[in-house]
């Protein structure tokens, strides 16, 4: 898998906002978030899409999720609310072919999703 921007975060050869470090992933706040707070969670071991995810992934992906909720609950959000999306291949709006979490609050989370990006609020 080529270096994406997030393999230069984790390689500290590009600045984040990093918020929670351990043996297995990383969260940072997005530089283009769309609600109050949007962090975005990602595994050390490079994995391009959650259709190359192998069963030795489990564990890893379940942690990323584990920490969702750690944030949530050290942030103070967690009792309000919050929403926590990974996205697959460009129809599914990943951008960054290293899995994430994206962890979104401080709003309302309407549902269902946007069907047109331009109307979406910030």
């Amino acid at each position: 898998m080529a270096d994406t921007i997030f393999t230069k975060i984790i390689n500290r050869e590009i600045p984040a906002d990093i918020v929670y470090e351990d043996d297995r992933c990383l969260a940072f706040r997005d530089i283009n978030p769309q609600a109050p707070v949007h962090l975005l969670i990602i595994p050390l071991k490079p994995i391009a899409t959650l259709n190359d995810m192998t069963e030795a992934d489990r564990e890893l992906v379940g942690h990323l999720h584990l920490v969702a909720a750690k944030l949530a609950q050290d942030m103070g959000f967690a009792e309000d609310g919050y929403r926590v999306v990974m996205n697959c291949n460009r129809d599914g709006g990943q951008t960054v072919f290293h899995i994430h979490l994206h962890l979104l609050a401080g709003r309302i989370m309407g549902w269902p999703p946007f069907t047109d990006h331009a109307k979406a609020p910030v």
